[in-house]
């Protein structure tokens, strides 16, 4: 039975590794219930214990494991809608659902540069919800989370920007294979061995985070004009993304302010206590080998950005490492903290 105190939604994409995240998080949720669950017409009918290859090491909730999956398609009672679909079809799903009224929150990539769309990190940009007024939708909204590389990046570059302003960044990922999916990339492919190529990500992490650090200026968002290089490997590793970041500082600043800028960040998702939220966004560690990814990236709920080895650059002015854990803090976990956010400012 649905707790009358919490919101229903539905998960669509619901028996993907996406999909299950979103389940896993919402379960025990203070203020969300997960009451449908949809996917594709294979799965359809069923229920969603017997559609499920359930791949998390946490069980699988009962209360979600007898739902019957539905199609994707939008008559589902749930109004708030979070959405794990693939990107081959999620982009006229999506739209489908906003335009009868529903509220979708995606980890989809395929509306994130939408002009009318938020691609929002709630600790960075919580503005930009203003977006959605100008969407044509019957009152459903699409809001977007970024890709999952691109959030630990602006989690570290934000407070850099604010007190310093930034010219330049290069970035060189390490990226776990959970973000490529189940089953993702074949053991002969990763064992032993670095790929230097994922597939659409480097333009990815050169673009998002030019409109998630952009301005809002009469219901448009204005780019941030930092220039950004980005190269992305996939690695060995289950779950963390580890990125290796170059900075040009518009203004001279000492290692010391640096560090402190990333110890005071603190934005509204804090304020506001959301469930999701870290309680500081950057944790800065002083050892010369941290952050790592078994180490470090359930750390604060697995929502925050672990970064370390801050130093002089011979090319740029400064190079540090951040770390992020990618299906928590880059997928499923980073939409819900959206959705928080939202529910908090009386969007939903």
């Amino acid at each position: 039975m649905l707790n009358n105190e919490k919101i229903p939604v539905g998960v669509l994409g619901a028996t993907g590794s996406v999909g299950q995240k979103f389940i896993e998080l919402l379960s025990n949720h203070p203020w969300f219930e997960v009451t449908e669950v949809a996917a594709s017409e294979r799965s359809s009918g069923k229920k969603y214990k017997d559609a499920v290859n359930w791949i998390l090491s946490t069980p699988l909730p009962k209360d979600v494991a007898e739902l019957i999956v539905k199609e994707c398609e939008p008559n589902l009672k749930s109004k708030i809608i979070f959405s794990g679909l693939d990107s081959s079809v999620a982009g006229p799903i999506e739209e489908a659902f906003a335009k009868e009224g529903y509220v979708v929150v995606s980890n989809s990539k395929n509306h994130r540069m939408d002009k009318d769309v938020p691609l929002l990190v709630p600790e960075i940009n919580a503005d930009h919800l203003e977006l959605i007024k100008a969407q044509k939708y019957n009152g459903g909204c699409i809001v977007t989370n970024p890709n999952c590389s691109t959030i630990g990046l602006v989690l570290a570059l934000k407070p850099l920007e604010d007190n310093f302003g930034l010219e330049a960044v290069n970035v060189v990922t390490m990226q776990a294979l959970s973000g490529a999916g189940y089953p993702g990339v074949a053991s002969l492919d990763t064992i032993d061995n670095v790929i230097p190529f994922i597939s659409g990500e480097e333009p990815k992490l050169e673009t998002e985070p030019l409109k998630i650090l952009g301005k809002l200026s009469k219901g448009q968002i204005i780019n941030n004009d930092i220039k950004i290089s980005a190269q992305c490997n996939r690695v060995s590793v289950v779950d963390g993304h580890l990125e290796c970041v170059q900075v040009k500082l518009k203004k001279k600043a000492s290692i010391e302010e640096i560090k402190e800028a990333w110890k005071n960040f603190s934005a509204e998702p804090q304020k506001l206590n959301l469930p999701t939220a870290p309680l500081k966004p950057v944790h800065y560690f002083e050892e010369e080998k941290y952050p790592q990814p078994r180490i470090h990236r359930n750390l604060d709920k697995g929502m925050a950005a672990s970064v370390g080895r801050l130093r002089e650059d011979n090319l740029f002015d400064y190079k540090f490492v951040v770390l992020s854990h990618n299906t928590n803090r880059g997928a499923a976990g980073g939409a819900l903290l959206c959705a928080e956010l939202m529910k908090a400012k009386g969007l939903i």
